[in-house]
């Protein structure tokens, strides 16, 4: 009978730390498609503030943002879907729709004027939604949210990513770049 009790006694404790160390692990390294959406080509979507200019145009030219659906309403054409493209890929879709029985050859150059947030949360001086700026890194928006508290695990911090629709969260070195709409997250260091 001592043998059996021993026995359970050891799975038990085998499947607490099997839930235990599971836990830690809930977050892994970044993937390798997390890393490569820093160096893409820019995609928009909701929250990005447009300059659209229009050759010879200057009741067209104008700055228009991105809305909660990803669409900007854009004159004479209506709503012209933004999310998840280019800046190509909208100034084309914007010039195509334009030739169709307004403009006979439009120019359409896009430019972006303001990207949208980084929001940082944690271990940090100032949790809060902060303006993104080309080439910021994790230290970059730390830095500007007050930087890191005594208690902040520095080495590493979890970032959320939103890659071809899909919202992945991985663990990056602080020196790692980011991209607008990132969700930084400083965890406590344990010791």
């Amino acid at each position: 009978m001592r043998v059996a009790q021993t026995k359970l006694v050891m799975a038990l404790s085998v499947a607490a730390m099997a839930a235990i160390l599971s836990g830690c692990n809930s977050y892994k390294p970044a993937p390798r498609a997390f890393n490569e959406a820093t160096i893409q080509p820019y995609s928009l979507d909701s929250g990005d503030r447009l300059r659209i200019t229009v050759f010879d145009q200057p009741s067209m030219t104008n700055t228009y943002t991105i809305d909660q659906a990803g669409y900007i309403a854009f004159p004479l054409v209506g709503q012209v879907a933004a999310r998840g493209r280019t800046l190509q890929q909208l100034s084309g879709q914007i010039a195509q729709k334009l030739k169709q029985g307004y403009l006979r050859d439009p120019d359409v150059t896009i430019d972006v004027d303001r990207y949208r947030s980084v929001f940082i949360m944690g271990e940090v001086g100032q949790s809060g939604q902060y303006a993104y700026v080309p080439g910021m890194t994790v230290q970059n928006a730390v830095a500007v949210a007050g930087g890191f508290t005594a208690r902040a695990n520095q080495g590493a911090v979890d970032v959320t990513r939103k890659i071809n629709g899909q919202v992945i969260t991985g663990r990056v070195n602080i020196s790692s770049a980011i991209v607008a709409g990132d969700t930084i997250y400083v965890r406590e260091r344990l010791f």
